[in-house]
């Protein structure tokens, strides 16, 4: 019998009983009024996640899937790509592929996206879009949203596209407040299901955007997502078990209460950060800009890091991530998103001091 592994890695993160439950849900038909009718009792739920009046869509897809519709969508004269870690550094790469005039705004992993350099970039008047990624997993570093979205303020030419996938519904993350064009997250990290379907939110500015750019595509193009939408349908067949799981889901955060889950949050990372610190460790991540779903912890101790997370998988049921891209091993990541309290961290914070070298 395979050994039950209990997942920390930053995605997919660990699913409850109750929402794989959910994705046993009887089937109904994607063009049913049942369909519609799923969608249309969800979407509330949705908006008051997204902090949007908009329009909320769903896509059968990764959020990547999204994201680089989001270029193909939006994009006519430039994209301005902000550049701080593995993922953020991807999107640079898909919107060359793409076709589109791309340019990097890079700083060094770790480090923050800093707001002024994004006024100076768009001050050039060379682009009318801006990549964010929110929380970048691969550092454990959260950009400072709220500073750069102020910036984006003084450029309304300027279409805001922000991914939200790892702090998505762990935290606040307004998005009509904030000015956001369009706000991307996925279905396997901070909202606890599994991997395949990713949601989004579009400005009006977006909309009226997409509409000037050609070449768009089917799949992704977000005026087919509006005009389904507006039947509470999806362009295609969309993975319906997702949906269900994803209404259990929101049952459990409404009844969880949304103040309460963004509490628990910080309490969980908190009590990582704890273990950090009491064991050597360092942050990867610049002080005051780590996130607050999971903790990259530089390996300033020089451990074995491959040798600790076979330990911890293989003696005790957990897996962690032992770095991403160019600083596997000398980093680790450990994730509270999701469901994870603190009664479900502190065993495998215990187990993570017992597997560390002497």
């Amino acid at each position: 019998m395979t050994k039950t592994i209990k997942l920390f890695i930053p995605g997919p993160v660990q699913v409850s009983p109750k929402t794989f439950a959910a994705m046993a849900t009887p089937m109904i038909g994607h063009r049913s009024s049942d369909f519609k009718n799923l969608y249309r009792e969800i979407h509330p739920g949705l908006q008051q996640l997204f902090q949007t009046n908009k329009r909320v869509y769903l896509s059968t897809s990764s959020a990547w899937g999204i994201m680089e519709g989001a270029v193909r969508n939006l994009v006519r004269k430039g994209v301005l790509n902000c550049m701080c870690g593995a993922f953020s550094d991807k999107w640079f790469d898909v919107s060359k592929r793409c076709g589109k005039e791309a340019a990097p705004l890079q700083v060094e992993w770790g480090e923050p996206i800093d707001p002024n350099a994004v006024d100076r970039a768009l001050a050039t008047g060379k682009y009318d879009a801006l990549t964010l990624i929110h929380n970048e997993t691969s550092t454990g570093l959260m950009n400072p949203l709220p500073a750069i979205s102020e910036v984006l303020r003084k450029y309304p030419e300027v279409v805001f596209i922000v991914d939200t996938v790892s702090s998505f519904s762990a935290l606040p993350i307004p998005m009509d407040e904030l000015g956001i064009d369009m706000m991307i997250t996925g279905s396997q990290k901070a909202l606890a299901l599994p991997p395949g379907l990713s949601l989004f939110a579009c400005s009006d500015k977006a909309i009226e955007r997409t509409a000037q750019v050609t070449e768009r595509g089917y799949y992704f193009d977000l005026l087919e997502f509006k005009k389904n939408g507006e039947e509470f349908m999806t362009p295609s067949t969309p993975s319906i078990p997702h949906i269900f799981a994803l209404r259990s889901k929101l049952e459990d955060i409404f009844t969880e209460g949304l103040e309460n889950r963004y509490r628990r949050h910080q309490e969980t990372n908190a009590l990582v950060r704890s273990w950090v610190e009491e064991n050597g460790f360092e942050y990867f991540a610049k002080e005051g800009f780590q996130s607050v779903t999971l903790t990259c912890v530089n390996n300033n101790r020089n451990i074995d890091v491959a040798q600790f997370a076979k330990k911890l998988r293989e003696e005790h049921g957990f897996q962690i991530d032992g770095g991403y891209g160019k600083i596997k091993g000398k980093s680790f990541r450990i994730s509270n998103m999701g469901d994870e309290t603190l009664e479900t961290l502190r065993p495998l914070l215990k187990a993570m001091t017992h597997c560390l070298p002497v």
